[in-house]
């Protein structure tokens, strides 16, 4: 299974809203593009996308910018992953009426299985991991 590019800039996106969540305040899309170096126009697509899908709220204006539409704990990976690419995982197999019952059935495991892991991390958790690390101490 291969993701696109775009699942991973959606990702660092809503990875860096969750994090500003707290404030409640917004972040520039000239911003996260930066921090993340993310092409600026092809991350304003992505948002969009997210805001279509309810993920992201838009506020305009000279301090506008982007905002988590809900708290990163109610967002998972596998809602981004539908926002940007329509699906966790698909295969033509699963629509294909000559697909072998056995195939079907282990292609309809494996979509599960994507489906559970993906919807099983949510970005609440991402931010609380980033935030522990810059709390270790290396010797």
């Amino acid at each position: 299974m291969k993701l696109s590019v775009k699942s991973d800039y959606a990702m660092r996106a809503v990875l860096e809203l969750a994090r500003a969540h707290p404030s409640g305040g917004v972040q520039r899309v000239e911003d996260i593009a930066a921090r993340h170096g993310v092409p600026a126009n092809y991350l304003v697509q992505i948002l969009l996308e997210l805001k279509t899908r309810g993920l992201v709220r838009s506020v305009r204006g000279k301090e506008g910018g982007y905002r988590l539409a809900k708290p990163p704990a109610e967002i998972t990976f596998g809602d981004v992953l539908r926002a940007v690419n329509g699906a966790v995982f698909d295969t033509p197999a699963l629509a294909n009426g000559q697909c072998p019952p056995e195939l079907h059935r282990a292609w309809s495991r494996l979509k599960t299985a994507a489906e559970s892991a993906a919807d099983a991390v949510n970005f609440q958790q991402l931010v609380e991991e980033g935030a522990e690390k810059e709390r270790m101490f290396y010797i």
